[in-house]
């Protein structure tokens, strides 16, 4: 058996910020962040949207797209690095927002590859029997862990939640999944702030070397994209589609140089969405999706990276 992809969904908040709102704030123009970045504006959660309610809107709109009763699925596995509360999970948030329950439900933490990793969890446990329909959910209100003096780092980010149904079936789906970390790199994107006794403890905001992610992103996934296209005994030729992580366009197209991909092969959201690090890959996976890009059995590969280092890639057929 196999796990495949038969619905996605999406959310974005109402409030759009553009390069232009940020210059007022900071001392950046646009200019300068779409050159460097390929960012025009981001979206920012309204004051009383938690993840939790990204999560739930992303969800509802991949179960309807999907066809299934929200009764079928049983697992559930939100990705994400700004949870509603240290606990309960968010999972179990959305679950019961959603009006499920008695299903395995967690949540998954590897930063901006998160939702590669949730994917990849999932599959093993559809292929294995353990699950037959599952919800993966990437969901990030990055917007509140950002020094919004910081112009490194607010720039860059933004906030929204993307969601797929995959249930098991007999025809091949995902195909092959490929997951690394290396914590050796833990120290060069980072929020190190942590709560002791009611205070917070150390910094509590995102704090990234630029440059160093920047070079080892771009080589990380290069090499990731190449083994995990050998292991599925396929090459560059077979390859339909880039998704990847929605981070930085200079990387993004790194990456589809090496694949030998022209960018029109590539779904680009970054300029629109900035970086929603976990729910990157789900938004741009629902946002191609909606467009038609995508035909029945292209193949297609999804990659993303983030703080740990964390990266991965699942390759699969539409």
């Amino acid at each position: 058996m196999y796990s495949r992809i038969i619905g996605t969904g999406s959310y974005l908040p109402a409030r759009v910020v553009t390069n232009a709102e940020l210059e007022s704030k900071v001392r950046t123009n646009d200019q300068w962040i779409v050159a460097r970045t390929g960012i025009r504006e981001r979206r920012i959660a309204g004051d009383h949207e938690t993840t939790s309610d990204l999560a739930v809107a992303a969800a509802k709109a991949a179960i309807a797209k999907s066809g299934i009763a929200p009764e079928e699925i049983d697992l559930l596995i939100v990705a994400t690095s700004t949870p509603d509360v240290i606990f309960p999970s968010t999972a179990c948030i959305v679950q019961d927002k959603l009006g499920l329950h008695g299903f395995p439900a967690f949540d998954l933490q590897a930063v901006c590859a998160g939702f590669v990793y949730a994917l990849a969890t999932a599959d093993q446990f559809l292929r294995a029997g353990g699950a037959k329909c599952a919800l993966v959910i990437g969901a990030e209100v990055f917007s509140r862990i950002l020094d919004w003096q910081d112009r490194s780092t607010c720039v860059l980010f933004g906030d929204g939640a993307g969601a797929v149904i995959l249930k098991r079936s007999p025809e091949p789906g995902i195909i092959q999944t490929r997951l690394k970390a290396d914590g050796r790199y833990r120290n060069i994107l980072t929020t190190p702030g942590y709560i002791s006794n009611g205070q917070i403890v150390g910094h509590p905001f995102l704090k990234m070397e630029g440059s160093a992610v920047f070079k080892f992103a771009v080589k990380a996934l290069a090499d990731l994209a190449t083994e995990t296209l050998e292991l599925a005994g396929l090459t560059q030729s077979h390859l339909q589609w880039l998704v990847p992580h929605q981070a930085n366009i200079r990387i993004i197209e790194s990456t589809a140089k090496h694949l030998g991909l022209d960018m029109e092969r590539v779904v680009v959201t970054v300029d629109k969405h900035g970086n929603t690090s976990a729910a990157s890959i789900p938004l741009a996976l629902d946002s191609a999706a909606e467009q038609g890009k995508f035909s029945s059995g292209d193949l297609i590969l999804l990659e993303g990276i983030g703080g740990g280092f964390t990266w991965g890639a699942v390759l699969l057929r539409w």
